[in-house]
């Protein structure tokens, strides 16, 4: 079957992609940047890669024509944009007057779960792009899912932070809310299982696993598996815009992210509706084997995916491969140029090995006061850390910097800066092989935004002198047993 996968370069999106080459379907991908759509090896020959954005309908025309079905899995949460639900509608409108030119017969879209009269805005959005779906030719089917636990998944890596981070928590009452949490595993199995079934067409079906848990109860049982011993208190004087900021400043989250979640929380997220149990018998995990399958995951370098993979943080944009080259003029720049003795893959294995666990090589501390400062202007902060120890991509995120490029046999890593600044910043290291020996070049690089960007770049300049020439000093000297080793990704979700 000839597929249509929009969203592809998501969370959902990464993950199903494999699981249908595997089942042989053909599958065509439309995203916005192929530049940042890296594919695996073994991939490649059996995906077509098409330039669209569903916002521009005139970009859609390079859309096969005979596409037989289409997966849906576009959404604007934690986008932080003021008018994200006439966004989203106009995406799903766009989508379906370009799906009806084709021979599509089914559409599948991944939802979520609203049972309450009074919904969040953006548990109302997914409603009305279900509706503007359902308007098209091609028979639409709804999974509506709630909390989605899997490794890299937002929800998870919410609650990871908050238990892990906190012995004693004060928490907003939404806490008491109930939820009925899902496997990726079990998510994945159900949007491929769909697919095709005339008895699934213009059906709205439910998804979750067998628990139905408060979020504190889902808490304190994370808590357990990790052999943690956490308190947990709920107070009803914390308000949404408190309790978002409470998300924010505590887990990896950006503001946008946390705000939305906190409007969603307040509603249960309980399976009502079981009817997809009748056509699709299946057995879903518990919470606690999905929790375990996603600490496995993480433990084994297998995160096929990460909520962090989107772009809807800090200050770079849609089109941020525009910048992968560093500006030659109107910029200021710190560059670091040391020789080395070492193997040239020794050195670049540390640069690539760079924030995250491994840190910044040079005071940590003071990038972690950075980051801090980031967070409390709303910027993404220095928590995200990094979706592998060792395995970069374009569009990989690290710490409060984005990934422009990564080239291993060249022996170059650029960086982007997602923090806020008066201005744009990069960060990039190059191992240069010259005739008289090898060298590591580290150039910091910031084009200031009018005098607010030059006080900024000289108020740094202390900072700068102690952190950057140490950092490409230890960058070349680091040494360390290496254990982590890149495992090919994992064909199965979790």
């Amino acid at each position: 079957m000839k597929i249509l996968l929009t969203g592809a370069n998501g969370y959902i999106g990464k993950r199903v992609l494999p699981v249908l080459v595997e089942a042989q379907h053909e599958v065509v991908c439309l995203v916005r940047d192929p530049r940042r759509f890296e594919l695996l090896e073994s991939l490649q020959d059996k995906v077509q890669v098409v330039k669209g954005d569903l916002l521009r309908p005139e970009s859609l025309q390079d859309i096969p024509r005979d596409i037989e079905a289409a997966y849906y899995l576009v959404h604007s949460m934690g986008s932080g944009t003021a008018d994200f639900e006439e966004a989203e509608k106009a995406s799903a409108s766009n989508f379906v007057n370009y799906l009806d030119t084709t021979s599509a017969r089914q559409v599948v879209y991944l939802s979520g779960i609203a049972n309450d009269v009074h919904l969040s805005k953006h548990l109302s959005s997914r409603r009305q792009v279900e509706d503007v779906l359902a308007q098209g030719k091609a028979k639409l089917t709804v999974l509506r899912a709630a909390i989605i636990i899997g490794s890299g998944s937002a929800s998870f890596e919410i609650i990871r932070d908050l238990v892990e981070k906190l012995p004693v928590m004060v928490t907003p009452r939404w806490l008491n809310s109930r939820c009925q949490p899902i496997a990726i595993r079990d998510v994945m199995f159900y949007l491929t299982a769909v697919l095709g079934r005339a008895d699934c067409y213009d059906k709205r079906f439910e998804i979750g696993g067998p628990d139905v848990l408060t979020y504190k109860q889902m808490l304190l049982q994370l808590a357990k598996v990790r052999n943690l011993k956490r308190r947990i208190y709920t107070l009803p004087v914390l308000t949404p815009k408190l309790s978002s900021y409470w998300l924010y400043f505590v887990t990896s989250t950006n503001f946008a992210l946390a705000r939305s979640l906190v409007e969603s929380l307040r509603n249960d997220a309980v399976v009502k509706d079981s009817s997809i149990q009748q056509l699709i018998p299946r057995k879903c995990l518990s919470y606690e084997s999905a929790l375990n399958l996603a600490f496995t995951k993480m433990e084994q370098n297998m995160v096929v995916s990460s909520w962090k993979d989107a772009l809807v943080s800090g200050n770079i944009q849609l089109d941020f491969m525009d910048f992968v080259q560093i500006p030659e003029h109107g910029v200021l720049t710190d560059r670091q140029r040391m020789r080395f003795d070492r193997a040239p893959e020794e050195v670049m294995e540390n640069v690539l090995r760079i924030g995250g666990a491994r840190g910044w090589y040079k005071t940590d501390f003071l990038w972690e006061i950075r980051g801090l400062l980031d967070k409390m202007v709303g910027g993404v902060g220095l928590q995200r850390g990094r979706r592998h120890p060792i395995d970069l991509k374009a569009g990989d995120s690290i710490d409060f910097w984005r990934v422009l490029a990564v080239d291993h046999k060249a022996g170059r890593l650029l960086l982007y800066a997602e923090m806020k600044l008066p201005g744009e910043a990069w960060l990039q290291f190059k191992i240069c092989r010259e005739a008289d020996g090898k060298y590591l070049e580290q150039l910091a690089a910031f084009r200031p935004d009018g005098l607010a960007g030059r006080l900024y770049w000289y108020a740094m300049l202390p900072f700068h002198f102690i952190i950057f020439k140490g950092m490409a000093h230890n960058i070349i000297h680091y040494r360390e047993q290496l254990t982590d080793k890149i495992l090919p990704p994992a064909q199965h979700s979790g």
